[in-house]
């Protein structure tokens, strides 16, 4: 008999959270773990595992997160928090050693599971040894109480309330089931054939069963949250981790074959499906389904009562195992593994799939001859899970080719996991065969994540990954179009009987519209589309269904876009387009002229007309909102130029040139502000320094307006206040521009050098680089010209020969000489067309 299995008094705290299902246990328990500098969490089931982990991983990042079960193992070098099935979960060895995993926080979910017969063994092991450093948590049903108040000394048990009210609500027949219903039933057959009527009666229904890949659970599951389908069918597989909007379960039967015995549901285990009924707040119902004019199965009052009010016969015992094995030779590892628990409470447990194994395979000699590494190594491979439920004595002949190849040649053989994985590799076939297939690579998977087993594991991991990925999207795709997207004439005369209004509208995240099971348009944005493919015999039906639906769908677009935040807007602005606001592409106005350069008006796109005017006027004044933010953002400088025009603290010079330069969009050409240049004192120029102006030898032009985005919101605005289209713009932090550059878009920052054009601060500098030359002595005696920066401007010698003339300077032979501020007579512009900003830039700088 095995020596005391109760925790030992001194380890960490440990605390149980027990309750029924909606109580937000899993949830506590990932905060407690996010909280703590590392953790580790044990759950039932891969997809619980999978889903908590991509919750966990949008908290702490990719790089700190670990998943492991069986057939998945994601785990980065610096992980620190992990997530797996209670079979993977590293547990401390019996025997201490440096390989050991230490984490500050640990908790088992559902562990009243120590009672399952096949499985219970391993939720017990990991409730007695399963410890953090900081902080244990035992999470599970209200019966567990007596047993962990019995194994684990100083335990603080905390009672967690359903948060809604489950109330049973009889039977119902199929026809009459509310939405968002889910069906449970106890065998495959069964599911099949309620979730054909379903699509009889209620257009689809969505299917979940434990032989289902957790990517196929995850995709019909996905299918039913969304509201393409209001009904779910499901196994008993549904009463555990999958968090869903059920508001009725529905059982088909209430009695399952449990392996050995056809048999009635314990009451617990009523309560754990019915459970899935509500979700936090929101209260459920739970009831029968009738078929064929039947009442069909019935709950006893007294399990009525016990669901509705949580009140279940306390466990009095738990399966056990020992973890202290003897790997002398085969048959003490067989005798540890039947080892009882000198605790009564402790019991030992039934005869499961991988000691069932591991006794076949002691029948051999040769086997049970293996003693000390080579029986660990036996053990290993007996742990090899048989997904394809094919029992004890098919499996162990998988397990002793498997031992075979690990024990004498070190590593499975390349050869034959190669051949059984590429026939695994087809996506072929029925639901049956792919659900076949799927259990199968299963398999292959788990053997593929043992490193010690395979020569190069990662490489099968990946490729196993790949064939679950796609036998997983073909399942999913065999079971969507047998269940839901059956296009039948039958089906749309049956929707003409109950009238459009009957049939549900959905939209996809897509942008899929859907009446019933027929996809009729796409709505991009606010904009819908007909489907050109929709049958012309019932397309008016159908689009007469989704017009009147699809106003709310448009309503509640409306209302998430009034709140969204600025990265959702964009300033849609192409050369030679209209200039427009867009939401994730889709356009929702075109910006028009309003009372100023920096406030336009705003024309809605006509798809927005379908909305009411609250919420159109509402929207529109969310997109002001965002003109006006994006332009403090990019046009500060320009909105502090317009404030400077009619600050009455400045002196008339002084309004005048800012006003001018705010209405031009922040740059001109000095001589077109020679006027107000010459009022200009002291005092006057100091004010145009705190409006950020620069007034260079050639141009009037604010520094932070030259940068690309400025531009671009310069030109956008200047060409909604003109009427104009968009220009195009020379490229992003260009300094020169070659003949080929849109006159209208290189003016806003640009000064023309004959067939040349020069960025207007690079050319203020070089201006000044001459003044400074000449006025510092003879120009005769010293060179004006900056040579090393027009070198690296690669400025042509005409369009330097036009600046230089600009600035006053004449070339003779090889010196310049200063002849005053009189303009190149090759460089006089012509007048250019009132109204139009572009145009007399590009002429005054011309």
């Amino acid at each position: 008999m095995a020596t005391s299995t109760r925790s030992r008094p001194g380890d960490a705290p440990v605390r149980a959270i027990l309750g029924p299902t909606n109580t937000g246990k899993t949830h506590l328990a990932i905060e407690r773990m996010c909280a703590h500098s590392s953790g580790i969490i044990g759950f039932p089931l891969r997809l619980l595992a999978r889903e908590v982990y991509d919750r966990v991983v949008a908290m702490k990042g990719e790089a700190s997160v670990a998943l492991l079960t069986g057939e998945e193992r994601i785990v980065p070098p610096a992980a620190r928090y992990w997530l797996c099935t209670v079979e993977s979960m590293p547990v401390p060895s019996i025997v201490e050693g440096p390989g050991d995993r230490d984490f500050a926080f640990c908790a088992v979910d559902e562990a009243q599971l120590g009672t399952d017969p096949e499985r219970g063994h391993v939720f017990t092991d990991r409730m007695l040894r399963a410890r953090g450093r900081e902080e244990t948590l035992i999470l599970g049903s209200d019966t567990l109480r007596p047993m962990v108040r019995a194994l684990i000394p100083d335990v603080e048990v905390v009672s967690r309330p359903r948060f809604s009210t489950l109330t049973f609500a009889g039977s119902a027949k199929l026809s009459r089931l509310p939405p968002r219903s889910a069906i449970v039933a106890f065998s495959a057959e069964q599911v099949y054939a309620l979730a054909e009527m379903l699509r009889r009666f209620k257009g689809g229904a969505a299917v979940v069963m434990g032989a289902l890949s957790p990517a196929t659970r995850n995709a019909q599951v996905a299918m039913f949250q969304r509201g393409e389908v209001d009904y779910l069918v499901a196994t008993d597989a549904v009463g555990m981790g999958l968090n869903m909007d059920v508001s009725h379960v529905a059982f088909a039967g209430l009695e399952k074959f449990d392996g050995r015995r056809n048999r009635r549901l314990t009451i617990p285990e009523m309560a754990q499906i019915a459970g899935r009924a509500g979700r936090h707040q929101r209260d459920g119902t739970f009831g029968t389904l009738g078929l064929g004019g039947e009442n069909g199965p019935a709950f006893s009052d007294d399990e009525v009562f016990a669901i509705e009010e949580h009140r279940f016969r306390p466990l009095d015992h738990l399966y056990w195992r020992s973890s202290a094995l003897d790997f002398t030779d085969v048959r003490g590892l067989i005798a540890s593994l039947e080892a009882k628990s000198d605790d009564p409470i402790l019991r030992p447990a039934p005869l499961s799939i991988d000691l069932a194994v591991l006794k076949l395979l002691a029948e051999d000699p040769a086997v049970a001859a293996r003693r000390g590494p080579q029986a660990r190594k036996l053990w290993a491979a007996c742990g090899l899970p048989d997904f394809r439920k094919v029992g004890p004595m098919h499996h162990a002949r998988m397990v002793r080719r498997v031992f075979g190849y690990i024990c004498e040649g070190g590593h499975i053989a390349h050869d034959w996991f190669a051949a059984e994985v590429a026939r695994l590799d087809n996506v072929q076939g029925d639901i049956e065969a792919l659900a076949d297939r799927l259990a199968g690579v299963r398999s292959w998977a788990y053997i593929a994540h043992r490193s010690d087993w395979l020569a190069e594991p990662a490489k099968w991991a990946e490729r196993t990954r790949l064939v679950e990925s796609r036998l997983s999207d073909a399942l999913h795709e065999r079971l969507t179009q047998r269940f839901v997207d059956r296009r039948t004439a039958v089906l749309v005369r049956d929707i003409g009987a109950r009238g459009a209004d009957a049939l549900p509208v959905t939209v996809s995240a897509d942008g899929e519209v859907s009446v019933g099971p027929e996809p009729i348009g796409h709505l991009a944005g606010f904009d819908f589309k007909v489907d050109p493919a929709a049958r012309l015999a019932d397309k008016r039906l159908l689009l007469a269904a989704a017009e009147r639906r699809l106003g709310e769908e448009l309503d509640r677009r409306a209302k998430d876009l009034t709140t969204a935040d600025d990265s959702h807007f964009a300033l849609l602005a192409g050369p030679g387009s209209d200039v427009a606001i867009s939401w994730d592409g889709h356009k929702l106005a075109t910006l028009t002229p309003g009372k100023s350069l920096l406030e336009p008006n705003l024309r809605l796109s006509r798809a927005l007309h379908r909305l009411s005017a609250p919420r159109r006027e509402a929207l529109k004044a969310r997109l002001h909102e965002w003109i006006a933010t994006a332009t403090g953002r990019h046009l500060a400088d320009l909105q502090r130029l317009a404030q400077a025009s009619t600050d009455k603290e400045n002196v008339p010079a002084v309004r005048a040139l800012t006003a001018m330069l705010a209405a031009a969009g922040g740059t001109l050409p000095r001589k077109a502000l020679a006027a107000p240049i010459a009022q200009l004192d002291k005092p006057a120029r100091a004010a145009l320094y705190r409006a950020r102006v620069r007034l260079g030898a050639l141009d009037a032009f604010v520094p932070s307006l030259l940068k690309p985005e400025a531009q671009r919101w310069r030109a956008a605005l200047l060409a909604v206040r003109d009427g104009q289209p968009m220009p195009a713009l020379p490229p992003p932090g260009a300094s020169t521009l070659g003949p080929d550059a849109d006159p209208c878009g290189a003016a806003l920052a640009y000064r023309r050098l004959g067939q040349s054009w020069l960025r207007v601060d690079l050319a203020d500098r070089l201006a000044t680089h001459a003044h400074q030359v000449r006025a510092a002595g003879s120009a005769e005696a010293s060179d004006p010209i900056d040579r090393e920066l027009v070198t690296s401007l690669g400025l042509s010698s005409e369009a330097l020969e036009r600046l230089m003339a600009e600035v006053g300077f004449r070339s003779v032979g090889e010196e310049w000489k200063w002849r005053g501020n009189r303009p190149a007579r090759t460089d006089r512009p012509q007048p250019p067309r009132r109204g139009n900003a572009f145009a007399a830039l590009a002429g005054l700088k011309g």
